[in-house]
C-alpha cells in the first residue's frame, strides 16, 4: 500500500508547525458574597421605603382641601368624602371617595381627588349647572345639560326657563311618547335651550314640549316661538335671530323649518 505523498507529508507537517489556537474565554458567574451583598440592600432598601410609606409619620393625611364649589359648601363636601385623616397618604383610597362623593352629592357632576404629597387631599370638584327646571309643587327641580335631574331647590335659579312637559296621553303626541319615553323627549328640551342665541336665552321663560316634533318657547312679554323638534338647532338659532331682527315688532316666530321661517303679530 503506497505511503502519503510528498506533497500531502508537507501540509501535515506545515499545519502541525503552526500555534495552538487560543482557549475559549469562560464567562465567570457573578461572587456569591456580591450576589448576596445586593439582595440584601435591595431588601432593606425596600423594606424602608414600605416604613415610609405605611409606618412613619411623615406621609400621613393632615389636610383635605376643597375646590370648585358654588352651591355646595366645602365642608358639605369634606364631610361626605370622609377622608381618613391620620393614615398613610399612600392608602387612601381615591375611586372610593369618587364614588361616595357622587353618589351622595348629586349635585357634583366630576370629581377628582388628588393626592398633595406630603400631607393633603385635594377635592377638585365640578358642580352640575341647571339649563331647564321643572316645578313641583312649591319647590322646583334642576335639570342638567345631559337631561340629569339632580337637584330640588325651594327657589328658582334666576335666568334659567322651566320645562313645561305637557304631551298628551292620546293622539301623535301619545305615539311620540311611546316611541322616545319621557326622558328623551326632556333631554330634546335641553338640546333646544343649548342651541338658543344669548340674547334670546335670556328671555326665555319656559320650553314647553307637547311632542318630539313640537317643542314652543315661551318669551318675555307674551312671545312665542314655534321651533319644532330639537334637530336642526344651529340653523334654527340663525334664523330665529334673522327674523327678530327684521321684525322687531312681531309676537309669534316660526323656525321649526328653518328653510323657511316665519313671523307674525305686532
Amino acid at each position: 500500500m503506497a505511503g502519503p505523498t510528498t506533497a500531502e507529508r508537507g501540509e501535515r507537517q506545515q499545519g502541525s508547525s503552526g500555534p495552538p489556537p487560543p482557549p475559549a474565554r469562560r464567562l465567570r458567574p457573578p461572587r456569591l458574597r456580591t450576589a448576596v451583598a445586593l439582595a440584601v440592600v435591595l431588601l432593606l432598601l425596600a423594606a424602608g421605603l414600605g416604613w415610609v410609606f405605611y409606618g412613619s409619620g411623615w406621609l400621613r393625611v393632615e389636610r383635605v382641601s376643597v375646590s370648585g364649589t358654588r352651591v355646595l359648601t366645602p365642608e358639605q363636601v369634606r364631610r361626605t368624602a370622609d377622608v381618613p385623616v391620620g393614615e398613610p397618604l399612600i392608602s387612601v383610597d381615591t375611586e372610593g371617595i369618587e364614588t361616595r362623593l357622587r353618589q351622595k352629592l348629586s349635585r357634583i357632576g366630576a370629581v377628582d381627588v388628588v393626592r398633595s404629597w406630603p400631607h393633603g387631599i385635594e377635592l377638585k370638584v365640578t358642580e352640575r349647572t341647571p339649563v331647564l327646571i321643572v316645578q313641583k309643587g312649591r319647590n322646583f327641580i334642576e335639570v342638567d345639560r345631559e337631561g340629569v335631574h339632580f337637584a330640588t331647590v325651594s327657589q328658582a335659579p334666576k335666568g334659567v326657563p322651566r320645562l313645561e312637559l305637557s304631551v298628551s296621553r292620546s293622539g301623535s303626541a301619545a305615539a311620540s311618547l311611546r316611541r322616545f319615553g319621557e326622558g328623551r323627549l326632556v333631554r330634546e328640551a335641553v338640546r333646544v335651550a343649548g342651541h338658543l342665541p344669548a340674547a334670546v336665552a335670556r328671555d326665555t321663560r319656559a320650553v314647553k314640549v307637547r311632542s318630539y316634533d313640537d317643542i314652543s318657547l315661551e318669551l318675555d312679554g307674551g312671545r312665542t316661538v314655534a321651533w319644532g323638534s330639537g334637530e336642526k338647532g344651529a340653523r334654527k338659532a340663525r334664523a330665529l335671530t334673522a327674523l327678530m331682527k327684521g321684525a322687531p315688532g312681531a309676537r309669534h316666530f316660526d323656525v321649526s323649518v328653518p328653510t323657511a321661517p316665519a313671523s307674525s303679530g305686532s
